[in-house]
């Protein structure tokens, strides 16, 4: 594509988008043509980048399409992207731009599915969602897994070690999901289906139950005490596409869950006890507004984050548990260090619209609303790997 510029970011006065241009500038290759976009030339200006400037206002579509004819890639951090987002899905996917973004809510990425997958890949753009802690660790982990051990029967995404904060833009795009969800029984079911993002919902496997959230319960298949994963419900969904869109090569009977792990014995079962209640009051609290409203104002709000100091702290250890169609078994274990929603995500996201704008004669063949895996696979994992995260595969008996 003949462009002006390889990445443009869009968002990089929020507290996100701040560290992805800080990582963009120190580890794009020489010659990369960065640019930074958003309605306030001067804020932008002030973040201290020597990149050009793109007006676009996400509610004005004509500056949009007029961002996305000028480069290879958009990286967005504007959310919540069910309020800000589908118009930039829009212009990228009518211009042939490829497109990368943070968001974690399944109901805007189903309505990018339904709006905008045939016209990219009519125009041949990879529209990749989920590009940060959500989902990719999950998505290129289970990827990983199945490359080792061939068609799965199942896997289980299990978080060994997490630390790290949270921002304001990250609740406040959880607070718009909780409270459209409060109003629409429709975007309930949705939100409740294990397939809400999958190509053909009607072509999708009977497995039966596959909750999301449930009480603290030992776990034979991984060893040890778990209890939900409070980014279970995004997550699972993204593999699952990801399985579909590849026609099912990860396993056509795959059933794939993701937990916390809390050790063996009394003390792991009362650490899930003791998680899995504080978990279900925070959440239960937010989905009820009389409740939400007394919660919000002691939350970060947009544009707070952890500092940099918490943000280096942090790290990330989770193992994906895998059995074969055949009885073989397997983990893949997924590290990083630093703040897996901060740090590790400009990492991933930075990677990924690095990995869209250079890497494209290495990349599969396909265009649409995609997945990271389903996207970039093996090309992003060697990326993340050579930027100092691991993606390991132990052998198991």
């Amino acid at each position: 594509m003949a462009r002006s510029f390889d990445v443009v970011l869009f968002g990089a006065t929020g507290f996100t988008g701040r560290l992805v241009a800080e990582y963009l500038r120190r580890h794009a290759p020489a010659g990369t043509r960065l640019a930074l976009a958003g309605r306030n030339e001067a804020r932008l200006k002030a973040l201290g980048f020597d990149w050009p400037v793109v007006l676009a206002d996400a509610g004005d579509p004509g500056s949009l399409a007029a961002l996305a004819a000028q480069t290879r890639v958009v990286c967005t951090t504007v959310g919540p992207y069910a309020k800000y987002g589908l118009p930039l899905v829009e212009a990228c996917a009518r211009a042939g731009t490829h497109y990368c973004d943070l968001t974690g809510e399944p109901q805007f990425m189903r309505a990018s599915i339904d709006l905008a997958h045939q016209l990219a890949e009519a125009s041949g753009a990879r529209i990749v969602h989920t590009c940060g802690f959500d989902s990719i660790p999950s998505d290129l982990g289970v990827q990983h897994l199945a490359e080792a051990l061939g068609p799965l029967k199942r896997a289980t995404y299990t978080v060994v070690s997490l630390r790290g904060g949270t921002s304001g833009g990250t609740i406040a795009s959880a607070l718009t999901m909780m409270e459209a969800a409060g109003k629409d029984p429709a975007l309930r079911r949705l939100l409740a289906d294990p397939y809400s993002l999958s190509p053909r919902r009607e072509a999708e496997p009977d497995l039966g139950p596959q909750p999301d959230f449930f009480g603290p319960r030992y776990d034979d298949f991984v060893g040890q005490w778990v209890t939900p994963f409070f980014m279970a419900s995004v997550n699972t969904r993204v593999v699952r596409r990801s399985n579909a869109l590849l026609g099912h090569a990860w396993g056509r009977a795959l059933r794939y869950e993701e937990v916390w792990g809390m050790k063996t014995g009394a003390a792991g079962f009362l650490r899930a006890g003791a998680v899995a209640s504080g978990l279900g009051a925070f959440f239960g609290a937010l989905a009820f507004s009389p409740t939400r409203a007394l919660l919000t104002p002691l939350l970060p709000k947009p544009g707070e984050g952890p500092d940099e100091a918490a943000r280096d702290s942090g790290r990330m250890r989770v193992r994906v548990y895998g059995e074969s169609e055949t009885g073989a078994r397997a983990a893949v274990l997924v590290t990083g260090e630093g703040d897996p929603g901060y740090k590790l995500t400009a990492v991933m996201l930075g990677q990924s619209a690095l990995c869209l704008a250079h890497d494209e004669p290495q990349l599969p063949r396909v265009a649409g609303v995609l997945t990271p895996a389903t996207a970039m696979g093996a090309v992003l994992r060697a990326r993340l790997v050579a930027s100092g995260m691991g993606f390991t595969v132990e052998r198991g008996p």
